[in-house]
């Protein structure tokens, strides 16, 4: 399997190609056999705490021939839980080219700790610093301190809604840096369909305090995950960020479908 990756641009618009859609088919197609084979013996033993689970993930495509393309993306992800804290820390790039000519570009990392007060609601911060050279953005360190609510925490299912206050730092390319106040909104959901299989999906809404409806950037991620070993696995991860005041000659939306493999240490 040769995994895809696509991301649309300001100077490029295209769509998956035929190997990533046959791929997300087959994951798929995968995820719901083996669901219908595991359902009726799932464990619903609560998940192990006290130890990093960490995981790497990688998507590669290689062109030569009639096109010439290169588009690669590396992410690294660990948590830890114990019985009153969890730390959660993330690392991605990406970058591309098509004929010479770069079009992906970027890095992500993160990082949270959160501090438990009951058994659901929590306290914490958050730190996030973004670059992409496509869109021409320098940095944008986001710190927000936040509290937060587990709706549902099960052994396989959890979601949880965050708010708080941020503190912005953010530059483009040939303009100033800015510094601004926002408000972070934010939601998580997980869900494990099989001792195999996981979906998940999150959502932030972070706008300027100032400029509420002018001015805010709103990210969304999904993705689906199915072993093929003990610690490979296939994943499909869907990525969508919205700047509502992108640098000059830039688009609103980034687009990003990944295919790839992952290792579990």
């Amino acid at each position: 399997m040769i995994p895809e990756y696509t991301q649309m641009n300001p100077s490029q618009r295209c769509s998956p190609r035929r190997g990533l859609a046959l791929a997300t088919a087959l994951l798929l197609g995968t995820s719901l056999i083996s669901t219908q084979a595991q359902q009726a013996s799932a464990s619903s033993a609560p998940p192990s705490t006290n130890r990093w689970e960490t995981t790497a993930a990688a998507g590669l495509t290689l062109t030569r021939g009639n096109s010439e393309t290169l588009l690669a993306t590396l992410s690294l992800d660990t948590k830890r839980k114990w019985e009153h804290d969890e730390v959660a820390l993330g690392l991605a790039g990406g970058y591309g080219e098509d004929h010479k000519v770069r079009n992906t570009e970027f890095v992500n990392a993160f990082g949270q700790y959160n501090r438990l007060l009951s058994e659901r609601f929590y306290v914490g911060l958050r730190a996030d610093f973004n670059y992409d050279g496509i869109a021409n953005l320098s940095y944008r360190v986001t710190v927000s301190p936040l509290a937060g609510y587990y709706l549902i925490k099960e052994a396989r299912t959890s979601l949880a809604f965050e708010a708080g206050p941020s503190v912005v730092f953010e530059k483009y390319q040939n303009q100033s840096s800015d510094t601004y106040a926002g408000l972070r909104l934010a939601e998580r959901f997980e869900h494990k369909l099989t001792d195999t299989t996981k979906i998940w999906q999150s959502a932030t809404y972070v706008p300027q305090l100032d400029r509420w409806t002018e001015k805010y950037l709103l990210t969304f991620e999904a993705g689906i995950d199915t072993a093929i070993t003990k610690k490979w696995s296939l994943r499909v991860v869907f990525q969508d960020i919205y700047d509502s005041e992108p640098a000059a000659g830039n688009d609103h939306n980034d687009l990003r479908l990944i295919a790839g493999t992952a290792y579990k240490f």
